[in-house]
């Protein structure tokens, strides 16, 4: 049946424009086939991306800032003007293979292990397609209504996947970073409120003389957070972690009994369960102990590691997770999705509601009863039409942002997809691989990994130029100073991408092997290619 609000001529309004089919697309039959053409055009750009540039080198040329700054912007080195007229798509998918495409960091290579970019996983991709054309703003229920139930499945799953039960609850973030600062958030609103003994959440000098106790492999969003939620900088108590990077509950407890001799409040413990620097995994059993026993808030960031719990065999290598209080866990880390998705799930799901329920009067829509369908709305029965509104799940209650992007659908698609088994499956290959780069560092003279035996699937190593005994007689920043010469020579050579770090002082090559695609094969050829690169030198 013909819609008799669709103009006689759809594309009228938009015939400035040289294809007007692509903006004034409520008529299928003028715009249906121009959206195929437009889909098909992008994907075959995004295969010429993957196969022409992504699979050829790890990060693309030049490597530099200034010149690759300069290449895209031209000689003036910086922004120019926005756009005065239109073009065509295909117009700006070609400026994307030039101007773009060569020069990305290319995750999908399959000897590309710097930092933690996973190559996603094509479900995730179809999930954010989706979730763009659909458009859903998860904030108010209203916005987005099945939407919303879509976070509410894959949240439940994660509670599922952490150990929780029924009365936990969490939301999607934009990453680790957020997630931590809102559990940090809860520490100061919820518990440290509890602790005091009052009345509203404490604000200003009532933060002072608090203690959160860490390790010293923790992530800085920790810290970060602690700063911007208002606590003095001697907030954060730092200690030592053991050789292999892993904070222990003896030196917790000693920090806490002697800050409660002096008069000062502990109020949580923040463990890491797989950290950035070097994956190690805090030992998270022991640590709860000493929370639970001392009246704490225990948070655990699992951003990276927390995805082990995904597979049978490797679960264990992450223990303890249910027995935090609330959980980061980062699904665009080791879940292999598309950015941005990151994740905090609470053992007592109410926590966040009592932290962040706020109702502007411009969201009263999004609150207002919804009559139930089995519930007659005339004058038969004395039923009230409004009785069942039951909690509307309403997202910006249980967080910091407001507008929120639809981003659990992409992790939905992909669950679907692969099953927990799948991705089990890609998480065990990822430590076989680590398991066999520390393998074959044990086994050579020119090669030392530390620590020796990696807990998930990060490995830090270095090259000894001329073997053990000659390296152990080097200066010790020269010796740094080559791990930063041969990972700069690997990046412009583009047979694969390693990042560095600092442990103990020392400079560090550091692959994090978070790509799916990465084989033992792989390793034996980056290292052959990291010892032609040395010898070059």
């Amino acid at each position: 049946m013909d819609d008799p609000t669709t103009p006689l001529d759809p594309l009228a309004p938009f015939r400035w424009h040289p294809e007007p089919e692509l903006i004034g697309l409520r008529d299928a039959a003028t715009s249906r086939e121009a959206l195929r053409r437009a889909g098909e055009a992008t994907w075959e750009a995004s295969l010429d991306w993957l196969y022409d540039e992504a699979m050829a080198r790890g990060v693309g040329l030049p490597i530099d800032y200034p010149t690759i700054r300069r290449l895209h912007y031209g000689e003036t080195g910086g922004p120019g003007p926005a756009p005065a007229n239109p073009t065509t798509l295909d117009a700006v998918l070609s400026e994307f293979r030039e101007r773009i495409a060569p020069h990305t960091l290319n995750s999908y290579h399959p000897r590309a292990l710097s930092y933690f970019t996973p190559p996603p996983l094509v479900a995730s991709i179809a999930g954010e397609v989706l979730a763009q054309w659909t458009n859903q703003g998860i904030d108010v229920w209203h916005c987005g209504p099945v939407a919303a139930f879509v976070e509410e499945e894959v949240v439940r799953w994660l509670c599922d996947l952490v150990g929780y039960g029924p009365s936990s609850f969490g939301l999607c973030t934009s990453g680790g970073v957020m997630a931590n600062f809102i559990a940090m958030a809860l520490v100061r609103d919820v518990h440290l409120r509890r602790l005091a003994g009052l009345d509203r959440p404490p604000r200003g000098s009532r933060l002072e003389g608090v203690r959160v106790y860490t390790g010293d492999q923790t992530h800085f969003s920790i810290a970060r957070a602690l700063d911007e939620l208002g606590f003095p900088p001697e907030t954060l108590v730092v200690l030592p972690t053991d050789d292999a990077f892993r904070l222990h509950a003896g030196p917790v407890a000693e920090a806490i009994a002697d800050d409660r001799s002096r008069g000062l409040r502990p109020v949580a413990v923040c463990a890491v369960a797989g950290s950035t620097n070097t994956g190690s995994v805090d030992l998270v059993p022991e640590l709860a102990g000493v929370a639970a026993r001392e009246g704490l808030w225990f948070h655990v960031d699992a951003a990276y590691g927390g995805a082990a719990r995904l597979s049978a065999r490797d679960a264990t290598r992450v223990p303890g997770l249910e027995l935090a209080d609330s959980v980061t866990v980062d699904p665009h880390k080791w879940f292999f999705q598309a950015y941005d998705l990151g994740a905090l799930v609470v053992r007592n799901g109410d926590h966040l509601r009592q932290t962040f329920d706020r109702s502007p009067e411009y969201y009263r829509g999004g609150e207002a009863a919804q009559p139930r369908a089995d519930i007659a709305t005339d004058d038969a029965g004395d039923h009230d039409p409004h009785d069942a509104q039951a909690g509307q799940l309403n997202f910006y209650k249980l967080g910091f942002e407001g507008t929120r992007r639809f981003r659990a659908l992409k992790l939905w698609a992909s669950w679907k997809h692969l099953g927990t088994s799948g991705f089990g499956r890609l998480i065990e290959s990822n430590d076989d691989v680590a398991a066999y780069l520390a393998a074959r560092c044990a086994e050579s003279d020119d090669l030392e990994a530390l620590p020796a035996v990696p807990e998930l699937s990060v490995v830090c190593f270095r090259h000894l130029p001329g073997g053990s005994a000659v390296a152990a007689a080097m200066d010790p920043p020269a010796l740094d100073a080559h791990q930063d010469r041969l990972c700069a020579a690997l990046e412009l050579d583009g047979d694969g991408w390693l990042s560095t770090t600092t442990l103990r002082g020392r400079t560090w090559l550091r692959a994090g092997v978070v790509n799916y695609l990465t084989t033992e094969a792989d390793i034996d050829r980056l290292l052959a290619t990291l010892r032609r690169l040395a010898a070059s030198l």
